[in-house]
């Protein structure tokens, strides 16, 4: 793997965090506000792109080349989560940015809630190159949930799977989510700090073993780990306190559990791939001898993404529109995507595999990607007052 690529990753560039420089990113990404770099006059030389994103899509190189091609310039703030990013937008952010990156069932809320407004695929040619499972009829939550507009373009995709040692973990308990629940590995386990994905994770297991899973759900839908009910929140709750008793820590960002699974603290713990990747690329040059599984579909189900690129509903002259079609356009470019792949660590989901080398092609799934068909899209909470009521008796125990 190139070196920038171990560069960028040892960096605490973590998908769901601010790397531990909130407030510099904030400063740079959101504060700058106040000096104007968003505010478009008529005495503005170029026209301005404004995204919000997680940061490490913010590939510099990507970002001069499209700069240039278009005479343009493109500005980008980042957010820590989804809701984070709900919030800005529905406090008026919808005017300080184009676009706004989202994943799961998210763009169908911001779409809802009149926060973005249709992508015209008509625009977009690389679209030819993304995987049809990506695409509607396979994966619909790009679309309007009761109409026929596209809302979002797939950008990458992935699971919050399980990053295993298997020098340290048994083959037989490398299938199950119960793994991170298993006495036996007790002061070697570790999870995130997320609250979110810590229950909707364990809610996958104890509907599973409660067998409420598969069965009619109350609301009449399929089952979705976000929509958990009192007495499954409760069953989750059990086991989250038991599990506190055989974790090490909880993770705050990727550089933090790279270290304790490189140092063989940690031998399982939950995360979006990218820490597995690192490690198992320098196993497959030579560089380490860690022999490390990524779970990304456990036998009672998983978690999964596809990160998106939406327009907000901000944008209301037609050069900013036609801009950020071709913003899209350009990121999903087959050779563009290549450096997301090997210097971000992201799968795409455009097919790359004749690009990048053959040894990489199956770490970065690229060669199962039906896999997101099983996997339970990032969702928002059905009811955060009582996931967050239910986190905190967690928290106290």
């Amino acid at each position: 793997m190139k070196k920038n690529f171990k560069n960028e990753l040892k960096k605490p560039l973590t998908r769901r965090s601010f790397l531990k420089k909130s407030a510099a990113g904030a400063a740079v990404a959101f504060a700058t506000a106040s000096m104007g770099p968003f505010v478009r006059t008529s005495k503005a030389a170029k026209l301005e792109l404004r995204w919000l994103g997680w940061e490490h899509y913010n590939v510099k190189k990507l970002t001069a080349k499209f700069e240039k091609e278009n005479n343009c310039k493109v500005s980008a703030g980042f957010f820590d989560g989804n809701s984070e990013a709900y919030n800005k937008l529905r406090g008026g952010g919808v005017k300080d940015f184009d676009m706004v990156m989202a994943d799961g069932f998210w763009p169908r809320l911001y779409a809802k809630q009149g926060l973005t407004q249709p992508v015209d695929y008509g625009k977009i040619s690389n679209m030819q190159y993304v995987f049809p499972v990506f695409l509607p009829p396979n994966f619909m939550l790009l679309k309007e949930e009761t109409g026929d507009n596209m809302i979002a373009a797939p950008n990458c995709w992935g699971g919050y799977g399980i990053t295993i040692n298997m020098d340290k973990v048994a083959e037989e308990d490398s299938d199950s989510i119960f793994l991170l629940y298993n006495p036996k590995y007790k002061g070697h386990l570790c999870v995130s700090s997320r609250f979110e994905e810590n229950i909707a994770l364990t809610g996958i297991l104890v509907c599973h073993r409660m067998g409420t899973k598969d069965s009619a759900r109350p609301d009449g839908k399929p089952f979705n780990p976000y929509v958990l009910y009192d007495n499954e929140l409760e069953e989750c709750k059990k086991l989250l306190i038991e599990q506190k008793k055989y974790l090490l820590t909880r993770w705050n960002d990727e550089a933090t559990l790279e270290r304790l699974l490189r140092a063989q603290a940690v031998w399982a713990a939950p995360e979006w791939s990218g820490v597995y990747r690192l490690i198992h690329f320098d196993y497959l040059d030579g560089k380490s001898k860690l022999r490390m599984k990524h779970l990304l579909h456990p036998k009672e189900g998983g978690l999964g993404w596809v990160d998106t690129w939406c327009l907000t509903s901000g944008i209301k002259d037609s050069e900013t529109l036609e801009l950020a079609h071709k913003w899209i356009n350009y990121r999903l470019k087959p050779e563009n995507m290549v450096v997301v792949a090997e210097e971000i660590g992201w799968a795409p989901t455009v097919d790359v595999r004749k690009m990048i080398p053959k040894r990489y092609v199956d770490t970065l799934f690229l060669n199962n990607t039906d896999a997101i068909k099983g996997l339970y899209q990032f969702d928002a909470p059905s009811s955060p007052e009582k996931w967050e009521r239910i986190w905190s008796d967690v928290e106290a125990a």
